[in-house]
Formats: structure tokens, C-alpha cells, sequence
């Protein structure tokens, strides 16, 4: 009996082996299953980015591609510029050059930035307003400097003008005007001086000609019969106003008196004036002080 009861259970142990495999592979067939949920076309969501992404890129090339074929094609052409402010001093020529370099395109293609830039490089031109005008057209405003003095630069002497708004521009001009001189950036300040000093000197009958800044804001005038006014700094106990009124109201006399032709007058004294003659004589400087 114990014979039989021992061979009986090896087919029931042997059998339990297929059963173990079956289980294995459909563990490993679940797993794959399972793996292959997390691949590209399982995942909707970042197929659509994917798509709305491509379309984008697809819709800009395309814009891009019908932009750049219309820039070719001959529809809408530029036919003319029509500047419509009066002008003074920029030329015809000038205006032909600087549309002939900045027009490129149709009428819907222009770069305006690009018109506007060509014409404010005019030496004249301080501003230009640019807009389409329909059908085949570009409107230009120019606003032109107005020139109220030459400006000259530091130590080259090269000569500039300035505006009357106290901007420095290059541009060419034969008028007469006042000359300035003085640091970088300080223009403005000279041409308000200059109105400030041109009307307190007006009871001398004399006409201011030039104003100088120095580096140490020490001023300098020049007036149009050649006489040179040394002003200096502005001092808190003798402002500047104050020994230019002395100045005023003591020259005249001061000069018939002494009888001769002054070529500089030194204002940087607290209570006078100094008077230095065009001509030295041999026995030295003539110098004299009056003042209070």
C-alpha cells in the first residue's frame, strides 16, 4: 500500500509544473501588455501638442512664403513720395537720394523705420514723420533745424551749428550768427546764456558775437567790435549779474576817460574791472581799474 500511495503522487507533482509555467508567461505577457500602454501612440494628450505644434510651425512658413512672393510680385508698387511740409534748406536731391536707398518692397511691404531713418540722416532734418498714403504712395513730414549759432568743437575747431532748441547737428551754413564754445553736452545752456547776456550788455550798443564755457565754468564773451569780456565763475559775494551791471554802467565813461581802444575787459574782480589796450606801449601794459 505504501508502494502505491507513493506512486501515486509523482503525476500529481510532475503536473504542477505546467501549471507554474502558465502562470510565469501570463505574468510576463501582462507585464508587456502593461509596458507598451506607455509608448508615443499610447498617449493622446502629447500626440495632439505634437500635431497643434506642427500645424503652427507649418501656418508661419507658409505666411512667410506668401509675404516674401508678394514682395516679388508687381502688385501695389511705390510711384511716388510726396513730402508735404515746405522746406528751406534740404535740396531736391537730397530727398531722391534718401528715397532711392530706403524703398524697398511695395506698398505693403516698406519699411517704414527704415524710410524714416534715410531721411532724418539728411544734414538738415531733425525729424521725419512717415506713413503709407493709398494707393502707391509714401507721405513724408520733415521737420527742418533752425539754426541759431555755430558750435565749435573742442580743441579741433571743427565748426557745428546749433538749433534753437540747443542741439548740436553737422550741416553747412554761411549765416551770420553767434559762435559757442564749451563742454560736451552744454549747448543748450549756452544759448539760454546767450539770450541772458545779449540783453543785459544791450545799453553798450554793442552786439554780443560769441559765448565760451570752459572745462572749470569760467565764462568768456565776444563782442562783435572785438572786444573780449572775461566774466570768470560766478561767485556767491560777486554774482556775475552783478559785476556785468557794474561793467555796463561804468565802461563808457571809463573808456573816454583813459582815451583808448580796449581789447579785453577782465570782470573777474569782486570790486572792479580791469581794462587791457589792443596796443601795449613801450613802457608796458596799460592796465587800469574802475569800479566801486
Amino acid at each position: 500500500m505504501a508502494d502505491e500511495r507513493t506512486a501515486s503522487n509523482v503525476p500529481l507533482e510532475a503536473g504542477a509544473k505546467p501549471a507554474q509555467g502558465k502562470r510565469a508567461r501570463a505574468v510576463r505577457r501582462a507585464a508587456v501588455r502593461e509596458g507598451s500602454g506607455n509608448g508615443l501612440w499610447d498617449r493622446p494628450q502629447l500626440l495632439n501638442l505634437i500635431a497643434d505644434t506642427l500645424m503652427v510651425v507649418g501656418a508661419a512658413g507658409l505666411g512667410y512664403a506668401a509675404v516674401a512672393a508678394l514682395s516679388r510680385l508687381p502688385v501695389y508698387p511705390l510711384r511716388e513720395v510726396v513730402v508735404t511740409t515746405p522746406l528751406a534748406q534740404v535740396t531736391t536731391a537730397q530727398l531722391e537720394y534718401a528715397a532711392r536707398s530706403s524703398l524697398r518692397g511695395n506698398f505693403f511691404t516698406v519699411d517704414l523705420d527704415d524710410v524714416r531713418g534715410a531721411f532724418e540722416k539728411l544734414p538738415w532734418v531733425r525729424r521725419a514723420d512717415v506713413r503709407r498714403r493709398w494707393p502707391g504712395g509714401i507721405e513724408v513730414r520733415l521737420e527742418e533745424h533752425v539754426a541759431s549759432a555755430y558750435w565749435r568743437v573742442g580743441e579741433t575747431g571743427d565748426m557745428r551749428l546749433v538749433n534753437r532748441y540747443g542741439e548740436v547737428f553737422s550741416a553747412a551754413s554761411n549765416a551770420k550768427m553767434p559762435v559757442f564754445s564749451g563742454p560736451e553736452g552744454s549747448s543748450g545752456v549756452l544759448l539760454a546764456k546767450f539770450d541772458e547776456f545779449s540783453g543785459k550788455l544791450g545799453p553798450l550798443g554793442k552786439q554780443l558775437v560769441g559765448v565760451s564755457l570752459s572745462a572749470r565754468e569760467a565764462w568768456q564773451l565776444k563782442m562783435e567790435d572785438g572786444l573780449t569780456i572775461e566774466l570768470g565763475h560766478d561767485q556767491g559775494k560777486a554774482p556775475i549779474d552783478e559785476r556785468l551791471a557794474r561793467f555796463v554802467g561804468y565802461y563808457p565813461k571809463a573808456r573816454a576817460q583813459l582815451n583808448m581802444n580796449v581789447a579785453v575787459v577782465d570782470l573777474r574782480y569782486p570790486s572792479g574791472f580791469a581794462l587791457r589796450p589792443i596796443q601795449v606801449e613801450p613802457s608796458g601794459k596799460q592796465e587800469s581799474k574802475k569800479g566801486k
